[in-house]
Order: structure tokens, then C-alpha cells, then sequence
């Protein structure tokens, strides 16, 4: 081999590849002259070993067990390191665990590589009691005074320590908190049977298993629901401050936004919310007719992303709007009627209450889905905006239910409806002369009237043109011109 080569084959510079430093072991023809005039390879082998094991053998000496991974090279820091960790050992090991260990870790005599010794002590603490008592006291005085120097601060202790004495704290807590409350549960049978009247159910009490119906907390929500409406509920009269707008204006907006939520597949909480948004806006603002419908759809991309699951591209509601807007102006218009609405979206859903009384009717679904039809009602006629959103499910129950003669408006039902038969009276009057009329709003109509809505469009209009005039109701006028 040319001496060239064997030049350019030196030691590697990377002393951690134990590949390039076997490359130095190969000889060379100088090497082998160096070799036959000192004696033989014998002399040539000591460097290569030297060199060999300072490569493998010095950086791991100078990393500790169980210290600190990374590139150290200092003395200090390592001794350091090593330090903190011979002291957690000694805190985990000097924990009580349940088993007792020899004393051999204070007796400073005994060495540790005397086998004979420990089998001899092993021996003796087997035999009982009565060998030796008093290296026994010694011992576990002298392992309790090792214990209590030894065991550091809370914050020297291991992170698993600390978990298991929190859980322990927590659970001790827990244990004392529950121990008074359980007292007074013999006396609770009295106060809910006095929560109702005669003639009421609990109907609450049979989904006390079922966490997905919060039967401990439901009446306290409704309460809140009930609440709440008062201030979310529109101005009535919002439409003697527009100069633009009609009533019947925003009768055709809410029809249109109906088919569109129909087109969509949105669900029925969604439009309720779409419609409050648009009212509680109006009342708050003014605007121009060329914008009407920008508000509508703009509240309907609202609602979809506050109720929805996947809510519809901003894409799709400029589709439906047949281009007349841009998603730009969208978008503006979305954070408008946010900032006018103060972002206060936490609107009482009127099927929420549907839900509510309609288990107490038994969850019949032919008597809840005529409800749906008639509560939409109250979106599309004005005269319902100064009624609350649960005075309007009652009404639209209560009105079900006589269509479909499912029987009296009993205790029950007033309890979970919050409505007796007087108070449910005026709205139940407005929804049967909207039946009674000719249909004004196309949408609306052809959406109840398939068979997936049981028809509810026809059946209910059939009867409230039949029983108009039993209740009072002039049903000659248009509904555009009445009030």
C-alpha cells in the first residue's frame, strides 16, 4: 500500500467512534520496518491498547449513575448532583413501608460483605420475641432517630411521595366533610313531598341513576332558565323606531330563514336563537331595508356556530344569498351584531321547556311535534314577542294537546310548565287565530306539512277553522293587517 494512503488514515478526532479508532490498529510499511527493528509487534501493541481504552473508558467514568444526562465536565456539579440523589434514596428508603428491616444501616461495625453475620441475624429475628429484646429496642430506637434526621423537608421529597400524601390529606378531608352532611338526610323525605301538590308526581326521582338527566340539579337549572328570559326577551315595540321596516318585513325575513335552516339540516334550537338575535339587534339598532337580509343571515351563521356541532361555511350562507352579499361583509356584520349584543348569546331555547313539560306528558311524540309546529308560530307572528319563551311552549303543549285530545291540563303539567290553563289562555288564543287564517308564510307550511312532521300544518290549521268561532276569534281579517 502506498505510503500516501496510510497518511490519510490518522486517528479519528471524534474519541466517542469506536469504528474510526479500530481504523488506527492497521500497519503501514513504516510501522512494519518501526516494528522489525524494535522487536516484533509485541512493542507496537501497548500504544494502540492505551490509546484504545482511554477511548472508551474515560467519558464514562466521569458520569454519575443516576445524575444528570447531559454534557457535564465540572467536578463540582456532579458531586453535587450525586449528593441530591444519595439523599433522596436515603428519604424514599427510610419511609415506613410495612416491612421492618435489619439495623444494619446504623451499627457502623458490621461490614457489608460478612455474609455469615447477616444469616446469623436473620436466624435470631426469626426465632421470636424472646431472643435478644434488647437489641430490638436499640435497633428500632436507633432506626426511628435515623428516620426522623434523615427524612428532609416537603420540598427535598420526591414528587411521587408528595401525590400519595395529598391524596391522603385530600381523602381525610373528604371523609370528615361527608361525616356531618349524612345526618340530616332522615328528614329529607318530608321537604320534598312538600316541594309538591296534591296530585303531583316527582317525576324527577326515577332518573336519579342516569347522570345525563341531572335529576339532582334540574329544577335549580330551570330556575335559572326562567330567569334568565326576562333578560333576553326583545322589545316589543322595537319596530316604531326603524324607519324602513314593517312588520310584514320581518315576517318574510323569518320565513326565509326558515327554508334555509330546512336546506341546511340545522337543528330546531339553532332558529329559535337565529330569530332572538335578529329582534334583540333591531331593538338595539336601526337599519336600512337592503340590509335586513344581511342581519338575518348574519344571525343564523351566529346561531349555527353557537349550537351546532359543524356549523355551515360562511361560503354557503353567501350561496343562499345568492351572492348579494360577500364574506367579508359577513364577517364585519357578524362581530357588529356581536359587539351590539354585548356577546350575551345565553338565550333560553323554548325547546328546553317543550322538553320539560313534555315529559311530564309522557314523551308522546305526536303531541311534541305539533308543539314544535305551533311554538314556531311565535316566530313568524310579532304578536307573541312580549310573551316569554316558556309561556310560549306551554301554550303550544297545551294547545297539542287538545287538538289531539290527549286530556285535562292536570297538576302535573302546571307544576313542570310553571302555567295553569288561565295564564296559558291569551297565547293559546294568538296561536289559534294565526291557524285560522290563510297561510301567509309558504315555507313555513310546506315544512309541516310532510309526513316527517306528522302534518302537523294541515291537521292543526283544520282545526282551528273549526274552532275559531267557539273561542271568540274573527279570523276574517289577513294576519298582516291585524294589530
Amino acid at each position: 500500500m502506498p505510503p500516501a494512503r496510510a497518511a490519510s488514515r490518522r486517528v479519528a478526532t471524534n474519541e466517542n467512534d469506536e469504528n474510526s479508532a479500530a481504523v488506527t490498529t492497521r500497519l503501514t510499511r513504516s510501522k512494519s520496518q518501526a516494528f522489525g527493528e524494535d522487536g516484533g509487534l509485541g512493542a507496537a501493541k501497548k500504544p494502540l491498547q492505551s490509546k484504545k481504552s482511554a477511548v472508551n473508558t474515560q467519558p464514562l467514568r466521569k458520569r454519575s449513575a443516576l445524575g444528570d444526562v447531559s454534557n457535564v465536565t465540572k467536578g463540582e456539579a456532579i458531586d453535587g448532583k450525586r449528593a441530591t440523589v444519595k439523599s433522596g434514596l436515603v428519604s424514599k428508603a427510610s419511609q415506613p413501608t410495612g416491612v421492618q428491616k435489619n439495623s444494619s444501616r446504623t451499627t457502623s461495625s458490621r461490614s457489608t460483605t460478612n455474609l455469615k453475620d447477616g444469616n446469623k441475624k436473620a436466624e435470631l429475628k426469626r426465632v421470636g420475641s424472646g431472643v435478644l429484646p434488647s437489641q430490638k429496642r436499640k435497633a428500632t430506637s436507633s432506626t426511628s432517630n435515623a428516620i426522623k434526621e434523615e427524612t428532609p423537608v416537603e420540598e427535598e421529597q420526591p414528587s411521587r411521595k408528595k401525590i400519595h400524601l395529598e391524596a391522603r390529606e385530600n381523602a381525610r378531608a373528604e371523609d370528615v366533610k361527608k361525616a356531618p352532611l349524612e345526618e340530616p338526610i332522615v328528614g329529607d323525605e318530608d321537604s320534598v313531598k312538600s316541594k309538591f301538590a296534591d296530585g303531583v308526581e316527582d317525576l324527577d326521582k326515577e332518573d336519579l341513576d342516569d347522570p345525563l338527566m341531572v335529576a339532582d340539579y334540574v329544577v335549580e337549572i330551570f330556575e335559572y332558565l326562567k330567569k334568565l328570559e326576562v333578560s333576553t326577551l326583545p322589545n316589543p315595540d322595537y319596530m316604531d323606531s326603524q324607519e324602513d321596516l314593517e312588520w310584514n318585513m320581518r315576517g318574510i325575513l323569518v320565513d326565509w330563514l326558515i327554508e334555509v335552516h330546512t336546506r341546511f339540516h340545522l337543528l330546531p334550537e339553532t332558529l329559535f336563537l337565529a330569530v332572538n338575535i335578529i329582534d334583540r339587534f333591531l331593538s338595539a339598532k336601526v337599519v336600512q331595508l337592503d340590509r335586513l337580509q344581511l342581519v338575518g343571515v348574519t344571525a343564523m351563521f351566529i346561531a349555527s356556530k353557537y349550537e351546532e356541532v359543524l356549523s355551515p361555511h360562511v361560503a354557503n350562507f353567501r350561496h343562499v344569498t345568492d351572492n348579494g352579499f360577500t364574506d367579508a361583509e359577513i364577517l364585519s356584520a357578524e362581530r357588529y351584531v356581536l359587539t351590539a349584543l354585548n356577546y350575551d348569546l345565553s338565550y333560553p331555547n323554548p325547546m328546553n321547556f317543550l322538553r320539560r313539560i313534555s315529559k311530564a306528558d309522557n314523551y308522546d311524540i305526536q303531541t311534541r311535534t305539533l308543539g314544535k309546529y305551533l311554538m314556531e308560530i311565535s316566530l313568524l307572528d310579532h304578536r307573541f314577542m312580549s310573551y316569554l319563551p316558556s309561556h310560549v311552549a306551554a301554550a303550544s303543549m297545551y294547545l297539542a294537546r287538545l287538538i289531539l285530545e290527549r286530556g285535562e291540563w292536570d297538576a302535573t303539567l302546571t307544576h313542570y310548565s310553571g302555567y295553569d290553563e288561565e295564564e296559558i289562555e291569551p297565547v293559546f288564543k294568538l296561536m289559534v287565530d294565526y291557524l285560522a287564517r290563510p297561510v301567509a308564510h309558504e315555507a313555513f307550511f310546506k315544512k309541516y306539512a310532510s309526513k316527517k312532521f306528522l302534518k302537523a300544518s294541515i291537521l292543526t290549521r283544520q282545526w282551528a277553522k273549526r274552532h275559531a268561532a267557539e273561542l271568540g276569534i274573527d279570523a276574517s281579517l289577513p294576519l298582516n293587517l291585524a294589530a
